[in-house]
């Protein structure tokens, strides 16, 4: 796994993966380049052998104590490796260092997979947003990470626990 910050040169690549991974719903050219260059976005991308194989994005405003997960993506021949958990961590990092205390963000409902990953990793649902992806009708599920919490539990772990490979 090398993750690295995400840079203009690689919106095409992110852009391939955005409309493959949500074929429905995709986020536009102009949003993604936007997020990109945001002072407040904080976008990475997981690369092997040269190609782009996941993204993943942060909003976090300094000073404003919380942070959001925009999105995360793995293509889907790389799932299943501790990919999702690491670009989430490496988020997490972030939102650390940018001294949130909260992150947010909002899943599927019909992505138990994506509901499991957040949840073992300590966030908690704290709502839905009924039909919340449009144009399929799917609630999002509304989750909550107190981070100082997470931090206290990353420190308990063993040294190599979550280390990337």
């Amino acid at each position: 796994m090398t993750v690295r910050r995400a840079a203009a040169e690689d919106l095409d690549a992110i852009m391939r993966l955005e409309r493959t991974s949500f074929p429905t719903d995709a986020w536009s050219e102009a949003m993604m380049r936007e997020e990109l260059s945001s002072p407040h976005g904080w976008y990475i991308v997981d690369e092997e052998a040269g190609r782009l194989v996941g993204y993943a994005g942060l909003r976090a405003v300094a000073g404003a104590g919380d942070a959001d997960v925009q999105t995360i993506t793995v293509a889907e021949g790389s799932r299943g490796h501790g990919r999702g958990r690491g670009l989430l961590r490496a988020l997490l990092e972030e939102a650390n260092r940018r001294a949130a205390h909260s992150v947010f963000l909002e899943v599927r409902a019909d992505n138990p997979v994506a509901q499991a990953l957040y949840a073992s990793e300590g966030f908690i649902e704290i709502g839905r947003k009924p039909r919340y992806y449009q144009p399929d009708d799917v609630d999002a599920v509304v989750m909550r990470l107190d981070l100082r919490g997470w931090r206290g539990a990353r420190a308990a772990e063993p040294e190599d626990a979550g280390a990337c490979t």
